[in-house]
């Protein structure tokens, strides 16, 4: 596990260049606090910081490898673990004669690449985001594992190509590299919409990010090549009649594969345990390989947004020891402006500040956690996957009622019954549908949003993404997106961010490659019901997952958002924040106010809304205006947990 940062340039590294790139790498100390240095040639520096977790001995960084006749040939640098590093590094020695120095994973990434070429990113099962320089062909090759659970951003500008973990530490590169520090007016109007930035794009204009699922070639002097190597599909059929029970076994086998495989470490491995069916489903697995494994859990003292008694429950049904962080409202607000800078580009998801707290209590215990994110991507959790079921009957109607039942639905007051279903029923799914989070309708945005412009719309980011499942039934044309839009902008960027800013490496076993196969052919019948989501997921769990679980609605680390806005929880806070803000040339700071007395009158309920905004101008404030300055600490961590 590691934070990276590198920089290839066609004018030949200097000193500067090297010493600029050292000093960068303090914005990605929490990344890895047990060793740091740089390292160059003359085309290119390498930045890291690393956290030992396999190997913690021998497997540092840059790691040099290569054959017989040239064996420092490549550097790697690399963010991220291979989960079936010890088959690869098995079928390279053997079939290739391939000779390791250490016994991390590092090396099998090298010697795939060196005799598979590109094609070795498809054989990696695992979290990663690496850069290879090859010293005789003067080329580097990136990469960005399948479902984007490790980050890595780009920057290219005059003076050649930056990349790294965290996007903080290209700004310091700014001028280095030859690239503006501008904003994108286009990034900013789809984060008011989706609460996240989606990818490729981030809050600055010359930096992008390398998409999930992709890798690219860089040469001095030239502009990135870049490839999908990996395209999710869902090529479902039905079970065939009496193999159910065979094909749920399939699936608890996959994972429970899968989780044997995440538990590989020389440190200590815990989970963390929402008490739903996935977290406590991959604690359970857990516990087979780790019968000490501690779990963790984190809630609000408000009655109806803590988990805690649910969680500690399924910890007692499998066993393990559990660890409970409760979070106050002051603890809440204060850690705010810190969370922002950890996250790069803000995501206004309240359940990332209750992560931040359970990781920075299970930094004291563990460097390394599992947890269950993905699991409603790939086997149909959402319980929005449902919505096609009580929309079929509008598929019947012709075109022209179904426009006509949108416009009936433009007349009916706010808040009828009925509303809703009418508007929803009237839109085509690439309409309705842009994933979980919907922040801003236009009209919403129009009146908040100073540069609004109508023809940014979500379809900008989900149309190139459902032109790819055109004839998939909707519930995988809904979880395809999800992949490419919630998941990868908004579920992963807060599970990496919020664990790496505690030094502490989060793992996921369900968005693992076989898993993902296995969960691919699941039939839309099999996903979702009346009653239920994840039908085969619950079945494949039973004698795994505690019985009161099995069935349990969607959990997760609620947040008591809409109430705290409300009262002196954070209403002072939130009007202390926009008075502040200089954000007046992109928000109307007078129509977000109006908004925040509104949501207290009880008016309506701006919160997702409201939190959107604060999280744009905490960010605002601490990156563009420097008035916000963060306490960022030192990592203090023992080197081996």
């Amino acid at each position: 596990m590691c934070g990276l940062l590198g920089f290839l340039t066609s004018a030949g590294t200097s000193d500067d260049a090297v010493a600029r790139v050292d000093s960068a790498m303090h914005c990605l100390r929490h990344r890895g606090p047990d060793e740091h240095g740089t390292w160059h040639d003359d085309d290119l520096v390498f930045g890291f910081n690393r956290l030992s977790i396999i190997d913690i001995e021998h497997s540092h960084q840059p790691l040099r490898w290569g054959p017989a006749d040239n064996p420092d040939r490549y550097a790697l640098t690399f963010n991220g673990e291979i989960y079936n590093y010890l088959e690869l590094r098995e079928e390279l020695a053997r079939d290739h004669g391939a000779e390791f120095r250490t016994e991390g994973d590092s090396e099998a990434i090298v010697a795939a690449f060196h005799h598979w070429g590109e094609d070795a990113v498809r054989r990696l099962r695992g979290m990663f985001a690496f850069a290879i320089w090859d010293t005789e062909k003067r080329e580097l090759f990136i990469a960005r594992d399948p479902f984007g659970i490790k980050p890595l951003f780009l920057a290219s500008g005059s003076a050649g190509t930056a990349f790294g973990s965290e996007k903080k530490s290209l700004l310091e590169l700014a001028d280095v590299i030859g690239i503006d520090t501008d904003l994108d007016p286009r990034a900013i109007e789809h984060y008011t919409v989706l609460q996240y930035v989606p990818e490729p794009e981030t809050l600055h204009a010359d930096i992008r990010r390398l998409e999930s699922g992709c890798h690219a070639w860089v040469r001095p002097g030239e502009a990135p090549r870049i490839t999908r190597y990996f395209t999710p599909k869902f090529p479902v059929r039905p079970f065939a009649p009496g193999a159910e029970q065979a094909r749920y076994r399939e699936i608890a086998e996959a994972l429970e594969d899968s989780v044997a495989k995440h538990m590989r470490a020389d440190v200590t491995v815990g989970s963390f345990l929402s008490g739903g069916i996935d977290s406590t489903a991959i604690a359970a697995l857990a516990m087979r390989h780790n019968p000490k494994l501690i779990t963790f859990t984190t809630g609000f003292e408000r009655e109806g947004y803590s988990e805690v008694d649910v969680a500690a429950e399924s910890a007692a049904a499998i066993g393990a020891r559990h660890v409970v962080k409760v979070v106050s409202p002051a603890e809440f607000a204060a850690a705010i402006p810190e969370i922002i800078w950890y996250l790069d580009d803000p995501v206004a998801d309240p359940a990332l500040v209750p992560l931040w707290f359970v990781a920075k209590e299970a930094r004291k215990h563990v460097k390394v956690v599992l947890s269950g994110e993905g699991a409603d991507e790939l086997f149909g959790g959402y319980t929005i996957y449902r919505e096609p079921l009580s929309l079929k009957p509008f598929e019947y109607l012709p075109a022209p009622l179904r426009r006509a039942a949108g416009r009936l639905s433009e007349r009916i007051p706010e808040g009828t019954r009925g509303k809703s279903l009418l508007n929803r029923g009237s839109m085509t799914l690439e309409e309705r549908y842009y994933g979980n989070a919907r922040s801003f309708n236009d009209a919403q945005l129009r009146a908040v949003l100073r540069d609004f412009r109508p023809e940014w719309t979500h379809q900008d980011v989900t149309g190139p993404i459902y032109a790819q499942s055109r004839g998939w039934d909707p519930v995988a044309r809904m979880q395809h997106l999800d992949l490419f839009t919630w998941l990868r902008g908004d579920i992963l960027v807060k599970a990496d961010k919020m664990t790496m800013a505690n030094s502490l490496e989060l793992r996921v076993p369900f968005l693992d490659t076989e898993v993902f196969e296995v969960a691919s052919r699941v039939p839309l019948d099999q996903k979702i019901t009346k009653q239920t989501t994840k039908y085969a997921l619950r079945q494949a769990l039973e004698g795994i997952v505690p019985a009161h679980v099995l069935h349990r609605a969607k959990l997760g680390f609620p947040v008591p958002l809409r109430h705290w806005l409300r009262g002196t929880e954070l209403f002072d806070w939130a009007h202390q924040q926009i008075a502040d803000s200089q954000t007046d040339h992109i928000f109307d700071k007078a129509a977000v106010a109006s908004m925040l007395n509104e949501h207290r009158d009880g008016v309506s309920d701006h919160s997702r809304r409201l939190w959107t905004v604060l999280c744009f101008m905490v960010w605002h404030g601490i990156f563009v205006e420097k008035r916000i300055v963060p306490q960022i600490q030192e990592p203090a961590y023992p080197v081996h947990v």
